[in-house]
């Protein structure tokens, strides 16, 4: 932990401690930086068309095969080049019902509700097949309470949805259809034939001279060099066809190139908002019941299908945790200040970890950002609270980058990140990593975690006592073009894989997905403020949890 007490000359000592650690940033960028071109092109030891990987351990390959065996998606309709919509999924002729269908159960807390979902095509026939995304959630918009359901996919056109009954009073069952089986069946060719759909651009310059090349993890072969930019500690891959007349290490900033996907004929069809795409479907009888105090005579009405519960749900606006600590509410500036007094905070991740920087920042008057004259959507920041010793940065992950240009000098990966920090009881770690990777195949995401969780574990090795704090995907709103590149189905699969591969270590995950599905609110990828203030809640329970929790 480093101290910035010195009642003495606490301005000078401010500017010191922040160009102290300016300094040590920059000369670790430019150690990083030089030596990217010269690390060895991979071989094609993956094949995903034009996608190259690093070889793995046998013991990272198994957890590898094991990952993408335990996400597989059921079994999805093929689809030929006379694709009609009438044989696809239609929300508006499928039902749900509430369970048991005669009616006459009574519903108590602690209780769980069963929802069977049918699903039907645009002619109103039966489906024969599962492999379509819903989502549900149980709300009652009155007492502000909500909580997400679990869906089990029959593989028969018929699914299940498990709600935790946790709030006395009436509740209204909710299920969305947010793809159809043959988008999805869509959406897996895109990412097995175009992962480049999304592309990338470097600018290179050296004096008057300056050119602009296409960068990527997935370049399409040509005739054209490459610059390799692999991360000499990771193995991170990263490539950028090399400039004509430039050399590779005059590379000064990369940027979101644009979206070149294609779809075939009548595809688009298939990704219709309020059609087929994030569409509710309607009850057959009732979708509400009304929910009694817990009865201590009678045994708890469980679900025969076997789910977890959920994290937690929402009551009066608040986020109520389960599988956490209790939840304070932290409404004051003095309250947060006192809760991290002493602290050192480090986010690392993409936009959506880039909202709690923010959220801080304005909340906490004497929380001064240092000015780094760094974007203002990609940073670094950091901020300073001198007296009450609170240090707070943020740190936008390693490539890909879906963002207006940054100096490369500025692309970190979160695994050297967590290698440079010392750790301890006042550090907190919170880290979220997922919005970006939605177009390339899972193995990149799962190879980014394994290089986090290593670096994760040799952290708590040599400082057991720093908090870590991992954010998960969420639902968001999805027009066609975000469908295609981040779509809510590359979230769920992705979200699936990082819960697993942190599985078991010393580390707690903030269940984001839950907290946006159960609220209220239109879906976004970038949560409102209502259920931001929450997450901050929970992130600094965990930091100043309850006495006796």
């Amino acid at each position: 932990m480093v101290s910035f007490r010195c009642p003495k000359y606490p301005a000078i000592f401010v500017f010191l401690a922040v160009f102290v650690f300016l300094l040590a940033l920059f000369n670790m960028d430019v150690l990083e930086h030089k030596g990217r071109s010269s690390y060895p092109l991979p071989k094609h030891h993956l094949q995903h068309r034009f996608c190259s990987f690093q070889p793995l351990s046998p013991e990272d390959a198994l957890e590898e095969r094991l990952l993408l065996d335990s996400i597989a998606w059921p079994e999805t309709p093929s689809l030929s080049a006379s694709l009609s919509l009438e044989q696809t999924t239609h929300p508006a002729h499928s039902r749900f019902t509430i369970l048991p269908e005669k009616g006459g159960q009574q519903w108590h807390v602690g209780d769980q509700l069963e929802v069977m979902i049918k699903m039907y095509d645009f002619h109103g026939r039966p489906k024969k097949s599962g492999g379509d995304f819903l989502l549900a959630r149980l709300h009652n918009r009155a007492l502000g309470a909500g909580v997400a359901g679990k869906v089990l996919d029959h593989l028969n056109g018929s699914y299940s949805a498990v709600f935790s009954l946790l709030w006395e009073g009436s509740a209204k069952v909710e299920v969305t259809l947010v793809h159809p089986s043959e988008a999805v069946t869509v959406l897996q060719r895109l990412t097995r034939e175009q992962p480049d759909r999304i592309f990338f651009k470097s600018a290179f310059r050296s004096g008057s001279v300056s050119e602009t090349t296409t960068c990527n993890v997935c370049l399409r072969p040509t005739q054209q060099p490459l610059c390799n930019f692999t991360d000499l500690t990771t193995g991170e891959p990263w490539f950028c066809y090399k400039p004509k007349n430039l050399s590779c290490d005059t590379r000064i900033s990369n940027y979101n190139g644009g979206f070149n996907g294609h779809l075939k004929a009548n595809e688009e069809k298939l990704f219709k908002s309020g059609n087929n795409m994030k569409v509710s479907i309607q009850a057959s009888g009732s979708a509400n019941v009304t929910i009694f105090p817990k009865n201590k005579d009678q045994p708890e009405v469980k679900s025969n299908i076997v789910q977890p519960g959920p994290a937690g749900y929402y009551y009066k606006g608040v986020w109520q945790s389960i599988s956490g600590p209790t939840v304070r509410q932290f409404n004051t500036p003095s309250v947060i200040n006192q809760c991290l007094k002493g602290k050192v905070v480090h986010l690392y991740g993409d936009s959506t970890v880039r909202q709690w920087f923010e959220y801080l920042n304005k909340a906490l008057p004497d929380l001064k950002q240092f000015d780094l004259h760094s974007s203002v959507r990609v940073g670094p920041f950091i901020a300073l609270n001198y007296a009450n010793n609170i240090l707070v940065t943020y740190q936008f992950h390693g490539p890909p980058v879906r963002s207006i240009s940054v100096p490369a000098i500025e692309l970190h990966y979160i695994a050297n990140e967590l290698d440079r920090l010392v750790g301890g009881a006042n550090t907190v770690v919170v880290f979220g990593i997922w919005a970006h990777f939605s177009t390339f195949p899972t193995e990149l995401y799962i190879r980014r975690l394994q290089n986090i969780r290593r670096a994760v574990v040799r952290l708590l090795d040599r400082a057991p006592d720093t908090l870590i704090l991992i954010r998960t995907a969420n639902p968001k709103a999805m027009p066609l073009r975000e469908a295609l590149t981040n779509s809510d189905w590359c979230s769920l699969q992705r979200d699936k894989v990082l819960r697993a591969m942190f599985k078991g270590l010393n580390v707690h995950l903030l269940d984001v997905w839950e907290m946006v599905l159960a609220h209220h609110l239109p879906h976004d990828l970038h949560p409102p403020p209502p259920i931001i203030k929450n997450i901050i809640d929970v992130i600094l329970s965990y930091i100043c949890p309850q006495k006796g929790s």
